[in-house]
């Protein structure tokens, strides 16, 4: 491994040293200050100009690894997904602090105190938070119970955040469905649509709309891709159903045990522990005496629901308020995202005071820290692998990666782009990157964009956000939910698996929305 890792640092040291920029002392290349926004026209981004095409090798290294190790090395990769991740980062971020210096380190630092900690701090407090309610009694998993929770998550996903309805729901939607034979098309639309599709109506709903937000775009605009989105949730839902009624069918057991639509879990003699959300009737054992007992569902925990909408609300705060910035180590930081954050690490723990590890609804949820420990580990070296395709992308005509810009020009051709990038790459700051290119190629403003060029925002906003299932890295709530998944025994597809159902479910529907929308 030792070998293997000092080959492929002196393969990629050479492909960076021998990149376009201009060579100064020792051979560390001089970049100049950060550039200026696409959308201005101006300078473009620095690093994007001379980093090498050959640069990506890492970041496509850390995909393959995680598409392929838990196919061919399983317990390999479950023992040391974290040091693959270190070993690709440092791939990348030995080189490039060899060729670039303190520029290199600038950018790195950006890298993890403006966006990694932010990004892991939000799915900590939402992960914590919603591992400590605590549903009892969840209906059993018949396709039209499942129907109905996928529609109020899709619902609830603009409203709470992508990844704060999937913590929140996917739990109780597994135990639904404990009992069921088949179960990974539940979790697969899940991701489709709760995780990502449901949060294309609010800024809350996703990072790339958030940002949007940000540079401009009105809160309740995104209220238009609402046709969008019911499009495609309606089409989703649809063949869900279907599949969930066939296989359902299929597996036949609820027929023995003579299981309505109304029961909640199963009849005890299926488990010591379920119960039964309606009038049942049972019979003594000994006696042969009918009795009618009623049941009911039970929430406990409830009261970390204010955690969970203080958590809403700090990244509300975050987006509106303007605090003025402070240096740490370099890095120009806002002050609003430093008290964000620690408002969101204070809602987490108070959530672990008022319901410790130990209490009766983390022990109910099987609450452990290993997702969040698996997505932290992973994210680190997509965070800084990612680098120079990002950077690529913001030089716009001036980077390598050149030919992608230049290939938008229509609505359907920012979808399409805007969503293959954000498949695989960070969707906020993609999202971004085309903004500012169509603001850029037209010569307009969020403003125009959002009334004449209203059709290019739709697509770039839909593109970003739709695109995100297509991948299990496509967005935040994706690898949470596969992690909790497989923490419950549910032997999830792997990388390109999950891309098989993606590409033939997903796919088949944008080219629907294409033809259509744009």
């Amino acid at each position: 491994m030792f070998s293997i890792i000092i080959i492929v640092l002196l393969l990629i040291s050479g492909a960076l040293l021998a990149g376009d920029g201009p060579v100064v002392d020792g051979g560390v290349t001089a970049l100049s200050a950060p550039a200026a926004n696409i959308a201005e026209g101006g300078e473009h981004n620095s690093l994007g100009h001379t980093l090498p095409l050959w640069s990506i090798i890492p970041f496509i290294g850390i995909l393959l690894s995680i598409a392929i190790f838990p196919l061919v090395a399983e317990h390999f990769w479950h023992r040391h997904f974290g040091k693959v991740s270190a070993f690709w980062g440092l791939a990348f971020a030995v080189p490039f602090l060899m060729a670039y210096g303190s520029e290199a380190i600038h950018e790195i630092l950006h890298v993890y105190l403006l966006e990694y900690i932010p990004f892991i701090i939000l799915l900590w407090a939402l992960y914590t938070v919603a591992g400590a309610i605590l549903v009892k009694g969840a209906p059993v998993g018949v396709p039209s119970n499942n129907l109905v929770v996928l529609i109020i998550g899709t619902a609830l996903a603009s409203w709470i955040g992508t990844t704060g309805a999937a913590m929140v729901l996917i739990r109780p939607f597994i135990k639904m469905n404990a009992y069921r034979k088949s179960k990974v098309h539940l979790i697969v639309f899940f991701i489709f649509l709760i995780a990502n599709v449901g949060g294309s109506l609010t800024p809350l709903g996703d990072p790339p709309l958030f940002l949007g937000f940000l540079q401009g775009v009105e809160f309740f605009w995104t209220f238009n891709l609402f046709t969008e989105m019911m499009f495609v949730a309606v089409i989703l839902l649809f063949v869900f159903f279907a599949y969930d009624s066939y296989m359902f069918r299929k597996e036949g057991w609820h027929e023995k045990m003579h299981l309505k639509e109304t029961h909640f879990d199963l009849p005890d003699d299926m488990a010591d522990d379920m119960v039964i959300a309606e009038d049942v009737e049972e019979e003594d054992a000994k006696t042969h005496q009918k009795t009618t007992k009623v049941y009911r569902i039970e929430i406990k925990g409830l009261f970390n629901v204010v955690f969970l909408l203080g958590v809403i609300g700090g990244v509300l705060f975050s987006g509106y308020m303007r605090l003025g910035e402070v240096s740490v180590l370099g890095i120009h930081m806002p002050v609003e995202g430093i008290i964000r954050d620690l408002f969101l690490v204070a809602m987490g723990l108070l959530s672990l005071k008022f319901t410790p590890m130990g209490s009766e609804m983390r022990r109910g949820n099987d609450f452990n820290w290993f997702p969040i420990q698996e997505v932290a580990k992973l994210f680190a070296g997509i965070f800084i692998t990612i680098i120079p395709a990002l950077a690529m992308l913001k030089a716009g005509m001036a980077g390598h990666l050149d030919f992608i810009i230049a290939a938008v020009e229509k609505p359907w051709h920012y979808f399409w782009i805007t969503g293959a990038l954000s498949s695989f790459l960070d969707n906020a700051p993609t999202y971004l990157v085309f903004l500012n290119t169509a603001m850029g190629k037209f010569g307009q403003s969020v403003q125009w964009m959002m009334t004449d060029g209203a059709i290019f925002l739709k697509a770039i906003s839909t593109g970003a956000v739709f695109f995100g299932a297509m991948t299990y890295i496509g967005n935040a709530p994706n690898f949470m939910v596969k992690s909790i998944a497989e923490q419950a025994n549910i032997k999830m597809p792997s990388f390109f698996g999950y891309m098989a159902y993606s590409v033939l479910l997903l796919g088949i529907t944008f080219v629907l929305v294409t033809f259509v929308f744009f």
